[in-house]
């Protein structure tokens, strides 16, 4: 009933609303959007929130779908935790405006994996980060962490869209806003006859000096225990006004532009192109789930479990992003390996014929080099350096490094060389430098030819 009269009631005031706003169609799954977002329906008419939806429908559709098709394999995973935490189903969107659902996404701040953790909140909620192991990439045990933020930021907001944003900018920044707001709010209720109320005032204050960073946290959070008991509840549209001739708003404006992308993702899955476009497919994904978790003994390599499972490393290694040097960490009974579920019988049955590789730890002390490591386990440096994915020879102290007993596993590749290759990709490739496969090859010349042979050479 609410929807239909919603419906009526934009149909009377047309006239009034800006052409391009309403020249961009919603259906009532729209409006549930909103709802469970705990957000006011009559929002849809939000002129910035239209006019994003709108760009997206007309020019971002085929990178719409092109996400989704990418994370088919977890996306399934993703929904099934949020359901069982009674999290909104939109929030599947906040993991596509966070990182596009790519696991090993990085920001310039820092953060990483789908859910876009910074190191501190990640080992807040007890996700393991070290030299060998990231489960901020970790498709299960990362979203079970974002899950856990997210409900606590909705039990101290008590509204989904304000953890959204608090997901985003901080709860810190949302609490300053919604203090703020109120205030602002309960002074035009007064006439704006707040001038000789000193309570206000002293409110005030606080938030300046908060904002120039003279007091702690605690301070303003304090003001904001007691106006959460006010009568006076700023909505998504006091909170995400621009003030004009105000440079910090009650949101940023980063924040601002990101619930409503999230709200207008989900609200495309909701659109006929998908349909229209033979990708019905996507709005039914989520029915089974296309991983299994399985457990394999530490220093195992990723690629031997591809090979035994009948899948591509890569395929493998995208599902295990979190597993940073290819081989599983000694704790691994710990950790989850992803293989498609469709691959686990043949793992079921061909787990006896992984054979893990022998390693031990060994720990950086003073006047170490690698050289000097190298030598005392009779093997090259450079051995060390590949199978640890050190970028430099420098080392620090206390530092972890991983010793294969075996250095074959790093042993001379031969490399044919394809058509459209050259020395520099080649080296690339393999992590040498251009200057080592030269010499290695006797070449005095970059300038390479389809099917000649390249030795690389790790020693």
């Amino acid at each position: 009933m609410i929807y239909k009269q919603i419906f009526f009631i934009l149909f009377l005031f047309t006239p009034y609303i800006n052409a391009s706003l309403v020249s961009t169609p919603f259906v009532s799954n729209d409006l549930k959007i909103l709802e469970e977002l705990d957000i006011d329906t009559s929002y849809i008419t939000d002129y910035k929130l239209q006019k994003m939806y709108k760009r997206f429908l007309n020019k971002d559709k085929r990178n719409y779908t092109t996400k989704l098709h990418n994370a088919y394999l977890f996306i399934p995973t993703i929904k099934k935790i949020l359901k069982e935490n009674n999290i909104p189903s939109a929030f599947l969107y906040l993991v596509m405006a966070e990182s596009n659902f790519i696991l090993h996404a990085k920001s310039n701040k820092k953060a990483i994996g789908l859910w876009q953790f910074m190191p501190a909140t990640g080992k807040r909620f007890e996700l393991k980060i070290n030299r060998y192991i990231d489960e901020r990439m970790d498709i299960i045990k990362s979203t079970q962490a974002a899950v856990e933020y997210l409900k606590y930021l909705h039990k101290k907001f008590g509204k989904w869209y304000i953890a959204a944003i608090a997901y985003n900018c901080g709860e810190g920044r949302v609490i300053e806003g919604i203090v703020r707001s109120t205030i602002d709010i309960y002074c035009k209720d007064q006439d704006n006859n707040c001038k000789a109320n000193n309570e206000i005032k002293k409110y005030r204050k606080t938030i300046k000096l908060y904002q120039a960073k003279k007091v702690k946290f605690s301070k303003i959070n304090k003001i904001y225990k007691v106006i959460k008991n006010w009568k006076y509840k700023p909505s998504i549209d006091h909170l995400l006004v621009t003030q004009r001739g105000i440079s910090r708003q009650y949101i940023p404006k980063e924040s601002r532009f990101y619930i409503r992308k999230i709200i207008s993702l989900a609200m495309m899955n909701n659109s006929s192109f998908l349909i229209k476009e033979n990708n019905s497919h996507l709005l039914n994904r989520g029915i089974s789930d296309p991983i299994a978790v399985v457990n394999v003994k530490g220093g195992v390599r990723l690629k031997d479990i591809a090979k035994i499972i009948g899948v591509s490393s890569k395929k493998l290694h995208s599902l295990n992003r979190h597993i940073k040097r290819n081989i599983i960490p000694l704790d691994s009974n710990e950790i989850n390996i992803y293989v498609p579920y469709s691959s686990l019988a043949r793992f079921n049955t061909n787990i006896k014929k992984l054979k893990p590789i022998l390693f031990q730890i060994y720990k950086v002390k003073s006047g170490d080099t690698l050289a000097a490591i190298g030598q005392r386990y009779k093997l090259s440096y450079r051995v060390i350096k590949k199978f640890n994915k050190l970028k430099s020879n420098l080392l620090s102290l206390n530092q972890r490094l991983l010793i294969p007993a075996d250095s074959s596993i790093l042993r001379d590749k031969i490399y044919f060389v394809k058509k459209g290759d050259s020395l520099r990709k080649i080296s690339k490739m393999y992590k040498i430098s251009l200057k080592k496969l030269m010499k290695d090859n006797k070449l005095k010349t970059s300038m390479i030819r389809a099917g000649e042979k390249i030795v690389v050479k790790y020693n």
